[in-house]
């Protein structure tokens, strides 16, 4: 049985019975920039969290969103002089290149905001007809006194935030906190038409209508990064409970943060590193591994010590896995050691404990001679270990993970020609010459292979 920890009641909870039909959302990037690790972390996180609960045999319907209008788009694609959809476009297309280099599985459904206008504008009227909501000066706002177990999910008294609030008053509210709904456009401002004027809806609403639309009025998992407990996800409730009249969501998810240094990474902070930076200089898997290593609740540090770590623990691995590179493939077939990993993620997706599963794994397969013991183990770790979305590249293509793999094998053409031609000292200068690059080479009956050391 899969236990989360829940957001909400801070405690672990049960999933369901097996093969219950399930689904999540899981609240994505606002298209106007490149995504940074942080964002990383997020994707990552729940594409190992939606392998593993199909892995135990849940049927999931996974849609995570898109935000596609919003103002820091609109600003940013005034100052490029370009229109707003090609700017998102962009950036929806280097979010996919990230995805695939990070090896995160597509979700099932990825709304975008502007293709749903129509059920934004139909969740506002509701919320009007129900005095959850008000017009004001071309805008509409949520009415947080209306609902009031607003600040449940963060634990937040409204009469404690009122007190405290340091929000520049705006006198088109009625109350500090209440949360805009549509926000209204000048006539060279982008907008659409609705009941209220022209302009285009604000960011909370859209998640409460595609939640209801693409999936459902209530729902199963709910997950983000830890920024989005207050307001977003907190006004995401107040906004779909008060449409719908039934609870949101059952479990709430929520990612630690990333560090750069002593600082939560993130954009408005400008201490962040875009994933296409990192794998300038580091393999996509290390990275990946990097947050494996961690649990997903926990803050992590990203710096180079981290990364470095990260590479050894991977080679360890695909040494492992190259030093049986011989045996005859054999199909998964599930053991004792299935059953352990199976029940350390089963504890709220424990990635660290069960990277120790498959570190034992890798162990016992060290002391296997090349046979069909040890071909069954290979299967058996290749299988489990891509559940973490690890460890699925040929060995020596990770090994090696150079761009002067030509140059390489030019000096291990030259290295072969010198021993045939019984130069061996140019060959044991080429053999050293390549080995001062962190190359090793290891000759057999079918050739020479490389690998990196560094």
């Amino acid at each position: 049985m899969i236990r989360i920890y829940n957001t909400f009641t801070r405690r672990k909870e049960p999933l369901g019975a097996l093969h219950d039909k399930l689904n999540m959302y899981v609240c994505g990037i606002t298209a106007y920039d490149y995504c940074h690790v942080g964002h990383a972390r997020v994707l990552v996180s729940f594409d190992i969290i939606s392998r593993f609960v199909r892995h135990c045999g849940y049927h999931l319907t996974y849609a995570r969103n898109i935000t596609d209008i919003d103002d820091k788009i609109l600003q940013r694609a005034s100052a490029e002089k370009i229109h707003h959809s090609a700017l998102t476009d962009r950036f929806i297309t280097a979010l996919h290149e990230d995805e695939q280099a990070l090896a995160v599985l597509p979700p099932d459904i990825e709304p975008r905001a502007t293709q749903h206008l129509s059920h934004i504008i139909a969740m506002i009227k509701v919320l009007i007809e129900k005095k959850y909501a008000y017009c004001s000066g071309g805008d509409v706002y949520f009415a947080v006194e209306q609902f009031p177990t607003y600040g449940k999910l963060a634990r937040k008294d409204l009469t404690q935030l009122m007190a405290g609030a340091r929000i520049t008053p705006n006198p088109l509210k009625k109350n500090v906190h209440d949360f805009s709904l549509w926000k209204g456009s000048q006539p060279d401002e982008v907008g659409w038409d609705s009941p209220w004027g022209r302009g285009r809806p604000g960011w909370h609403i859209e998640c409460s209508a595609m939640v209801a639309y693409c999936l459902a009025p209530s729902i199963d998992i709910h997950g983000g990064g830890p920024d989005l407990i207050f307001p977003h996800h907190e006004n995401e409730i107040a906004q779909s409970e008060a449409t719908y009249g039934q609870p949101f969501v059952r479990l709430w998810m929520h990612v630690g943060a990333v560090r750069s240094g002593e600082e939560k990474m993130s954009k408005s902070l400008g201490n962040f590193f875009t994933i296409r930076d990192v794998i300038q200089h580091y393999p996509a898997e290390a990275l990946r591994y990097l947050f494996c290593a961690s649990h997903y609740r926990s803050p992590i540090q990203f710096n180079d010590q981290q990364m470095n770590e990260s590479m050894a623990s991977l080679r360890r691995f695909y040494l492992a896995l190259q030093s049986h590179k011989d045996c005859a493939e054999q199909p998964y077939t599930a053991s004792d050691w299935s059953q352990q990993f199976t029940e350390t993620m089963a504890d709220d997706f424990n990635t660290p404990a069960a990277l120790a599963v498959l570190f034992d794994m890798t162990r016992d397969l060290n002391s296997l001679p090349r046979n069909k013991k040890a071909a069954a183990l290979v299967a058996e770790l290749k299988h489990l270990s891509s559940v973490l979305g690890i460890l699925q590249q040929a060995p020596l293509t990770f090994l090696r993970g150079d761009t002067h793999a030509a140059a390489i094998e030019q000096l291990i053409h030259e290295r072969a020609a010198a021993k045939a031609a019984g130069d061996y000292e140019r060959a044991d200068a080429i053999r050293l010459k390549l080995s001062l690059q962190g190359v090793v080479l290891e000759d057999g009956r079918s050739g020479t292979t490389w690998r990196r050391t560094m």
